[in-house]
């Protein structure tokens, strides 16, 4: 496990990558198969058993279940954001690690919270948004994007969701969606455009870097559509939206 989130801190310069989804797959180094619909309940190290949640929702109306569980789930996720802050700052490699498996863990439980606030509420947006991040910071890209399209159905200006969905298309290589995705937040949401711009520089630049499966010319031909996106977001900045 320690290897395992060590390897996790360097990936998340690129676009984020881990271990596991709310399927219980395996994703050592980022994507993996795709897993369709609401994703179901994982027992990731100091989460919740499926057993502890029905029993505790069993004496809740739905929704009152469901926003329990979603709120438990965002103080989760603001705890694995802690962790990873503080594993980004450790000079000692042991409390790099530490502080990475406390961020592993936090994120699975977060991911319990939210799927649990689903069963409850299939419709709950936020759940559905909260899981499509957590599934991106585990590296879990297709159940990212299949998070997102649940979220953009029930909810179409989620434009935060579109800019996270723009980083799954990227983890997987997806360049025209990805490069969609800018179009749209370029026109509604300049920061959360400026956002997705920062995470293709850093895909471009781990891909100039490193042998790749993307075909050179296409990453030339990306690289000139960012260059010229770039130039037009530098010259148009100072106009009002």
């Amino acid at each position: 496990m320690r290897l395992i989130f060590i390897c996790y801190l360097v990936l998340l310069a690129c676009l984020g990558g881990g271990p596991r989804t709310a399927h219980g797959q395996v994703y050592p180094g980022g994507g993996g198969q795709v897993g369709g619909g609401r994703p179901g309940i994982s027992q990731p190290g100091g989460g919740q058993s499926s057993e502890d949640l029905s029993s505790a929702k069993s004496t809740e109306k739905p929704d009152a279940a469901a926003k329990k569980a979603f709120t438990a789930g965002v103080k989760s996720l603001s705890k694995a954001r802690e962790f990873e802050e503080a594993a980004a700052k450790a000079a000692n490699p042991d409390k790099q690690a530490a502080a990475l498996d406390k961020a592993g863990d936090a994120y699975g439980r977060a991911l319990d919270q939210f799927t649990e606030a689903l069963r409850n509420k299939g419709d709950m947006v936020d759940a559905w948004n909260g899981a499509g991040y957590v599934h991106l910071r585990l590296g879990a890209y297709n159940e990212s994007i299949d998070d997102y399209n649940h979220a953009l159905k029930l909810k179409p200006d989620l434009l935060e969701a579109v800019e996270h969905r723009g980083e799954a298309y990227m983890g997987f290589d997806r360049l025209d969606e990805a490069k969609a995705a800018y179009m749209d937040l370029f026109n509604h949401a300049r920061p959360l455009a400026d956002q997705l711009m920062v995470s293709m520089q850093k895909w471009l630049a781990s891909h100039r870097a490193a042998p790749s499966r993307v075909r050179a010319a296409d990453i030339d031909s990306f690289d000139k559509w960012l260059q010229e996106r770039d130039g037009i977001a530098k010259q148009t900045a100072s106009i009002p939206q």
